[in-house]
């Protein structure tokens, strides 16, 4: 390995945060260092791009922060269908140690400081020899753990965690506690170093709670209902505040109508349709009351409804799926970064840059 600083950023559970934290350190890392890297050895949500597979965490940082290594060095491991099991049947951990490190060396060529992604949990990856634990022992990188606000939860995680890392004798040089609700920081923050202290761990970072991360726009709506968006394809960038699942009448309906709501309804449901389309642009933009629709079960409004729905390009997405299937499929829809989501970026490198003690990690 080179002379580079590294660090490892690895999270106490899935969906912790670490992406944001990631995003954010490495946009701040490029205002001090003059060359930063990034590569996320092992990825587990992939796409095709030019025939290959790889993890969208790459591709948002090559684009979001300027990587300029290929994709595939970024991130050497796309764990696809099948992977597990063909590893099980022959199990091939030189290779894979093999193309991390191969990717790493070229990813830190030349550079000042390299983060490392992790993926998932402390045990993620175990199945086949390359949990975070282990991949940063191959890099002989220290880690950062996230973890997420409470107190009880985040110690015991950490403890839970941490025996992994040193089990591998790797160096934690602390945590990170992500979505702190801010008016209980101070005592967050008092509680979590008296159980940190006790197992010699430093925490290094309190990331205030941010409604804004957590809110999914229509684009990744539409692709979790597996939907079609029938209006409105040039908005579906809007993000999501609240969600309305229509079942009740149109006069109880307009009571939960707030800023930026979401309308779940039976596309035969005309009567919600119309309450929703009278009140959709009733505040002062860029704010609206109704900010989408969709139509479940697969069925289309009358056309002269959808007519309207189209003459004022309300995004309105159709779907097959059942309307309590919807209804939970969005709602426990985890609102990843896009390198669309401007405001969430800016957010992301801001609470990085105010919250995190990047000296100390260095």
């Amino acid at each position: 390995m080179g002379k580079e600083k590294k660090i490892f950023i690895a999270a106490t559970r899935q969906n912790d945060g670490k992406t944001v934290v990631s995003v954010g350190l490495v946009l701040t890392l490029k205002k001090i260092f003059s060359k930063v890297g990034f590569i996320k050895p092992v990825g587990q949500k992939y796409v095709l791009v030019d025939g290959e597979k790889v993890d969208k965490d790459a591709i948002l940082m090559k684009k979001v922060c300027g990587i300029e290594e290929n994709l595939k060095d970024i991130n050497p491991i796309a764990v696809e269908e099948g992977f597990t099991q063909r590893y099980l049947d022959s199990p091939n951990p030189s290779d894979l140690i093999k193309k991390i490190k191969e990717s790493y060396e070229k990813v830190s060529a030349g550079k000042d400081v390299v983060v490392i992604e992790g993926t998932g949990h402390a045990g993620v990856g175990s199945i086949f020899d390359l949990n975070n634990s282990t991949v940063a022992k191959i890099l002989e990188s220290p880690v950062l753990l996230v973890s997420i606000g409470g107190i009880g939860r985040p110690v015991d995680e950490i403890s839970l965690n941490a025996v992994f890392f040193e089990k591998e004798k790797v160096p934690l040089k602390g945590v990170i506690i992500n979505k702190i609700i801010s008016e209980k920081r101070h005592t967050v923050e008092k509680y979590i170093k008296r159980g940190l202290d006790k197992m010699n761990i430093k925490l290094l970072g309190l990331i205030p709670f941010v409604s804004l991360l957590s809110q999914p726009n229509l684009f990744q709506i539409c692709e979790s209902v597996k939907g079609k968006a029938i209006a409105g394809e040039e908005k579906l960038f809007k993000k999501i505040e609240n969600i309305i699942v229509g079942a009740m009448t149109p006069r109880h309906a307009l009571n939960f109508f707030k800023p930026n709501s979401l309308l779940i309804t039976p596309g035969d449901r005309e009567d919600l349709i119309l309450a929703a389309l009278s009140q959709h642009s009733v505040l002062t933009p860029p704010y609206e009351l109704i900010s989408g629709i969709v139509l479940t079960g697969g069925l289309y409004p009358h056309k002269t409804i959808l007519d309207i729905i189209k003459k004022i390009d309300l995004p309105t997405i159709i779907t097959s799926g059942d309307t309590y299937e919807v209804a939970s499929e969005i709602h426990g829809l985890v609102a990843k970064i896009r390198e669309e989501d401007i405001d969430k970026i800016e957010i992301a490198q801001k609470l990085v840059e105010e919250n995190i003690n990047i000296s100390e990690i260095f």
